[in-house]
């Protein structure tokens, strides 16, 4: 046991320990902010929540326009120099917050960092499929989800304990901790190898890449799309449930920290496991659909909470919320073969910015509307809910094929290749690989790149 668990906590390669420092540097100076950042921007900048609440909605859509023209800075100069030049940007924007002191401001920086964000979350995406061998590559995004989120707690804790010393001094300073972190993690990317498309000449980068682009590939935006309907598990998790609990059963509000506890820990330690097996189309939509039963538990068993009392509530309540998690572990192994699978290796980085613009139309939409069915419609609302995500699991399988055919019918083959996730070897199948944890939709400002 003891062994396995040692096995456990190595990465499957150098280069993805790497790559999961880095996944652990990003969380740790984030997630420090994130935890602090309602009390910054309202204690030090003098905002309104509402200003606050507004500024974040402006970022996200500047966010949401620059997906696609920052994917094609990626795949023109290359995603590793685009990753480093992303991170030394939100460096700086982090090192500039202290010296914000109007809304007017605050916006602007808002929209500054979550368009560089992008380009970053672009960048990532890319370099980690092109550098990573294909028989490595879900193993090593596993790692370094597990790597992401450990750091996110961390930060979170960090976060935390500056909150509780009500210091204005330590508030002040998360930002700039924040931007150390993120300067230390800028140096880390600017010394990891290069990518394939990191090694063009400036001759090279002026040609215009070869082959349609992802908006012509109507099978990857549909993909994309049923994804973020996928993670609309994570409204569930963070704001649904919460919500239930605390107006819908008779259960203890501080059983909400707890069901937060399990999912973190679920997250950092199981994520390995969840994606042993997951290696070619067929086995991550066969993930998809083990995601989807799990993600349909939770619903059933949440629901039945509204009709019982004590114990059994808390019980209950508590299983849902591991079955989501399960849902959550799986879906992100599937999603990472899918990026692998079915992304035109030439235009990966405009692959990733389609990626990111039709995953957010796929899920926006659910936080209002989950809301309204399960608190409103009650047990008739919990099913409509689950049935959304059976949908989308069932169309995900003649999108993905769609969007498969699409590649084979304008890549050539030779490079198509290496658009495979790869199966992993007898040995790597025999191994009990590391734990991980992801939250891909980090809801203040910031990016998850893992």
């Amino acid at each position: 046991m003891f062994t396995a668990l040692l096995r456990a906590a190595r990465p499957p390669s150098p280069l993805a320990g790497r790559l999961a420092r880095q996944s652990l540097l990003f969380a740790l100076g984030d997630g420090t902010f994130l935890a602090g950042s309602a009390a910054f921007f309202t204690i030090i900048v003098g905002l309104k929540p509402v200003e606050v609440g507004l500024g974040l909605t402006i970022a996200g859509i500047a966010a949401f326009l620059s997906a696609l023209p920052m994917g094609k800075l990626v795949d023109r100069f290359g995603p590793r120099r685009m990753w480093a030049l992303s991170a030394f940007g939100q460096a700086a924007t982090f090192a500039v917050w202290p010296f914000v002191e109007s809304f007017a401001g605050y916006v602007a920086m808002a929209v500054a960092m979550e368009v560089v964000g992008a380009l970053g979350g672009a960048a990532h995406g890319a370099y980690t499929i092109d550098v990573l061998p294909p028989a490595e590559r879900v193993r090593s995004r596993a790692y370094m989800y597990s790597a992401l989120n450990a750091g996110f707690t961390v930060g979170a804790l960090f976060g935390a304990i500056a909150l509780a010393f009500e210091s204005d001094v330590l508030l002040h300073g998360l930002p700039w901790f924040t931007a150390a972190v993120f300067l230390v993690n800028a140096f880390n990317i600017a010394r990891l190898p290069n990518a394939s498309h990191d090694d063009r000449t400036p001759e090279e980068r002026k040609v215009k890449v070869p082959g349609p682009g992802p908006l012509r590939n109507p099978g990857w935006l549909v993909t994309t799309f049923l994804l973020g309907t996928s993670w609309t598990n994570q409204v569930l998790l963070h704001m649904v449930i919460p919500l239930w609990v605390l107006t819908e059963t008779d259960a203890p509000r501080e059983l909400i920290a707890l069901l937060l506890g399990t999912n973190t820990v679920m997250c950092i330690f199981l994520p390995m496991l969840a994606a042993r097996g997951v290696a070619d189309l067929p086995t991550a939509l066969r993930a998809m659909r083990v995601s989807s039963t799990f993600f349909v538990l939770s619903c059933l068993i949440t629901m039945a909470t509204h009709e019982t009392a004590g114990w059994l509530t808390i019980v209950l309540i508590w299983l849902g919320h591991v079955t989501l998690t399960g849902a959550e572990l799986k879906l992100s192994a599937a999603s990472w073969t899918f990026e692998a699978e079915l992304m035109d290796p030439r235009q990966r980085g405009s692959y990733q910015g389609a990626a990111e613009f039709t995953g957010t139309l796929g899920r926006v939409w659910a936080p209002a509307l989950y809301t309204f069915l399960a608190i409103t419609w009650s047990s008739l609302g919990w099913l409509v809910i689950a049935g959304i995500i059976v949908l989308a699991t069932v169309a995900l399988h003649p999108a993905t094929a769609l969007a498969r055919r699409f590649l084979e019918q304008h890549v050539p083959p030779d490079v198509l290749a290496d658009a495979r996730a790869g199966a992993p070897s007898a040995e790597e199948s025999l191994e009990v690989g590391p734990p991980s944890l992801i939250d891909p939709d980090t809801p203040v400002m910031g990016r998850p790149q893992a």
